[in-house]
């Protein structure tokens, strides 16, 4: 009790007021410094952290067009390609479906339906892809911009896609795509046969050069 009413005159002392004063500003001025600090601190790393996911969003849609501008001309690129290929769509789809952005898995299979319809297109001689990988491109450009809008046009290209597309002609396609896809290695299988045949057709005449002088000596040398 003695100390407290010490402490009490002390506090209520005249010539102790400046003193609590100011001790009372510095904590004060502490407290603002550190929730100044912190709110900087937060809006810094919040803009870090967006910047990193535009740049993952870039990435991926970057990614998502390079392999849409191949799968345009799928009919023409080697097996080794389209295995790259493939590779590539594959880590842009999970990186897509990772996204943090509403409607990011909606998308990854709307761009893969386009990727697979692209691939089917290529085999079509004389039909021109260039304006349907703009249009993909465009529509994955506006799907980062507006998600909400976008994800409610993919879903309903979906839903219009599963409805238009019956058992028996998923069967007819992946049948065509079985047939376009063996006669694709078939002539790239060819083509890579044909220079061992030309090979093999050298080392024969230069065997028939080598036999010649051979009999051409023999016959000098045989008595008449």
């Amino acid at each position: 009790m003695y100390w407290w009413n010490s402490f009490y005159t002390w506090l209520t002392n005249v010539s102790t007021q400046p003193v609590f004063f100011s001790v009372l500003i510095f904590i004060v001025g502490v407290a603002v410094a550190g929730a100044l600090s912190a709110f900087i601190a937060r809006g810094a790393i919040k803009s870090l952290l967006t910047q990193r996911d535009r740049e993952q969003r870039v990435a991926a849609i970057g990614a998502l067009v390079d392999a849409a501008t191949e799968a345009s001309v799928w009919n023409s690129l080697t097996p080794q390609e389209q295995v790259l290929a493939d590779r590539t769509v594959g880590q842009a789809d999970i990186q897509v479906r990772l996204l943090p952005i509403k409607g990011s898995d909606i998308a990854a299979n709307w761009a893969a339906h386009q990727l697979a319809e692209l691939k089917r297109t290529s085999a079509t001689f004389g039909y021109q892809l260039e304006p349907a990988v703009h249009e993909f491109r465009d529509r994955l450009i506006e799907w980062q911009n507006k998600p909400s809008r976008a994800r409610k046009i993919f879903l309903a290209d979906l839903n219009r896609w599963r409805t238009q597309v019956s058992a028996t002609e998923e069967t007819l396609v992946a049948e065509q795509d079985a047939w376009v896809a063996k006669n694709h290695h078939n002539q790239f299988a060819d083509a890579t046969s044909a220079p061992s045949t030309e090979t093999q057709k050298l080392l024969d005449d230069v065997r028939a050069l080598e036999v010649r002088p051979a009999e051409t000596g023999e016959t000098a040398v045989t008595p008449v």
